[in-house]
């Protein structure tokens, strides 16, 4: 389990394709922390330590994964949000993201608004009905606050210390992002779908 509260911004270091992917990515992560078979949020996906060094964890990522995420667009350079595994009595600072990405939002429209920045997406037909105005998402990991919706596009508002601190700040029209529901609307809905 996670927060959606991103604690580091690794970046890409080595990809290498062999049946299932295999990334390096640079961290500042006290690494001497992290054991083998650790659970690492990158860019919202749970990822496995497979392998690890001063500065670099490895993590291999199945063709599943691969389908069903944006990291079939990570290169070497790439930034990438991580996030450690909560541990209990950690601090719940966003919400309960699993590391289980529902599908991809799309960005439709991003604009300026003071400091902050305003960004559209459009959910997936089947997942725009779990997304509520003032409930959360997780957006390529980071645990946000949703706007408004309309249809199947919802707004997210980024203020400068997210944009600073995540990869939120490199936000470009037509990206793919990797969009987790909030699990409680998942219930909810499932619970309604009972009655």
């Amino acid at each position: 389990m996670f927060t959606g509260i991103i604690t580091d911004v690794g970046r890409v270091r080595q990809l290498d394709k062999r049946g299932d992917l295999r990334a390096r990515i640079g961290s500042g992560y006290d690494m001497a922390g992290v054991d083998i078979g650790a659970s690492i949020a990158c860019d919202g996906v749970c990822l496995t330590v497979v392998d690890k060094g001063e500065d670099w964890f490895d993590v291999d990522i199945s063709a599943e994964t691969v389908s069903k995420t944006n990291l079939e667009h990570w290169a070497e350079g790439a930034r990438v949000n991580l996030e450690r595994a909560l541990k209990v009595g950690d601090e719940l600072g966003g919400h309960i993201v699993s590391g289980h990405v529902d599908g991809l939002a799309k960005v439709v429209d991003i604009r300026d608004e003071g400091d902050s920045t305003r960004v559209t997406l459009r959910a997936p037909e089947g997942l725009a009905r779990f997304i509520a105005p003032k409930g959360s998402v997780a957006l390529n990991g980071t645990s946000l606050t949703v706007n408004e919706v309309t249809g199947c596009d919802f707004g997210i508002n980024f203020i400068p210390h997210t944009k600073q601190v995540t990869t939120w700040g490199d936000v470009a029209m037509g990206d793919a992002v990797n969009l987790e529901i909030d699990t409680l609307a998942r219930y909810v809905a499932r619970l309604n779908e009972m009655n």
